[in-house]
């Protein structure tokens, strides 16, 4: 590992719908992390029927008390957000931060967020040779705002908790980006349980759109002490959240939702274990994955060629996202969602083909 500040922001914008946008209907999606087949039919009709009432002011209260049950904690410690990326630009805006370190290579709003607030943000970057696992005094001790993903995208490492509560402390702010923990079976973990028992300030984010599809919707929720929420809360504009976002986080609350979340959590399970199958039988033309635990819906794939596969893959028709955009990431690299398994045998034939050629 090592620390590197740097001024420069570019490409930390460039996310995965833009490898599909104005595609076209013959593109395979393999860039965007978004459960296929989704919002289900259920979630659809309870949607639908939000929009009766669009005429009224948005009542965020029972989404939040439904959030609230479902994680276990009190409802002042429950901010809803646009998304989870709405999160982000809140810390940023509302925290104190003299030195904020984003652990690399993970998702890169966080740290543009902070960019924009102003902050000067130092990177601290994983190491491929070490599968990208996180050690925690590999943070500077004067950090005091730190984010990290778990699991990280996009090298699909699911970092133990002991390991991140080992990074909380008096005096620091201590983020963990948990958009994708509901894929991982059981939520393993999460730093959830943990919450109000670690020294300083902890905050969790979660999303509803990868397991739900709801990423038009912009739908997602802060956890954390009752004071950071209040604080969090006050750079909010009134009514943030929209009332079909606010029936999406109640409806994804309830124990039938859960269980069917978690049914897709171990189906995610099969189908990677089914894609990293196939890759493996790759070796030899140079395929290797990020880690060799991964728990995400997602696999981060290197190749000494990777930028050219990427698009001879998009004229075959299957779009990956492309990884040099990550910090500590280069043109190597590439990272593929993981689907059912007739689409990554047609990946896999496409892949063959690029190899070959």
């Amino acid at each position: 590992m090592n620390t590197d500040v740097t001024a420069s922001g570019e490409a930390l914008r460039h996310h995965g719908d833009a490898e599909v946008r104005g595609a076209g209907s013959g593109l395979t999606d393999l860039a965007v992390n978004v459960r296929t087949g989704t919002p289900p039919a259920w979630l659809r009709d309870r949607l639908a029927a939000s929009l009766e009432s669009l005429a009224a002011y948005p009542d965020g209260g029972p989404a939040r008390q439904a959030v609230a049950e479902r994680h276990g904690l009190a409802v002042d410690q429950v901010l809803l957000t646009a998304g989870a990326a709405e999160g982000f630009v809140l810390l940023a805006r509302a925290l104190p931060a003299d030195r904020p370190v984003v652990v690399h290579p993970q998702f890169t709003e966080p740290e543009a967020a902070l960019r924009d607030a102003g902050h000067r943000v130092e990177r601290v970057l994983l190491r491929p040779g070490n599968g990208f696992r996180l050690e925690p005094d590999a943070v500077p001790d004067g950090a005091d705002l730190v984010v990290v993903g778990n699991p990280t995208n996009p090298t699909s490492v699911l970092h133990p908790a002991a390991a991140l509560a080992g990074l909380a402390r008096t005096g620091r702010t201590l983020v963990v980006d948990e958009a994708f923990v509901d894929a991982v079976p059981g939520e393993r973990e999460s730093l959830v349980p943990l919450l109000g028992r670690l020294p300083g300030r902890t905050v969790v984010l979660r999303s509803l759109t990868k397991t739900w599809g709801l990423a038009g919707l912009r739908v997602g929720y802060v956890l954390s002490d009752p004071e950071t929420v209040r604080a969090l809360a006050h750079h909010q504009p009134l009514w943030p959240v929209s009332a079909p976002a606010l029936v999406a986080a109640q409806a994804c609350s309830t124990p039938d939702a859960l269980r069917e979340a978690q049914a897709a959590a171990r189906q995610f399970a099969a189908d990677r274990d089914h894609l990293r199958e196939q890759l493996a039988r790759l070796h030899s033309a140079g395929v290797r994955e990020a880690t060799d635990t991964p728990e995400g819906p997602f696999l981060l794939v290197r190749h000494p060629r990777a930028a050219l596969l990427r698009d001879r893959l998009r004229e075959l028709g299957f779009a990956v996202r492309r990884g040099d955009t990550f910090p500590g990431l280069g043109p190597q690299w590439f990272r593929t969602a993981v689907r059912d398994r007739a689409t990554t045998d047609r990946f896999i034939v496409a892949l063959h083909k690029a190899l070959e050629e």
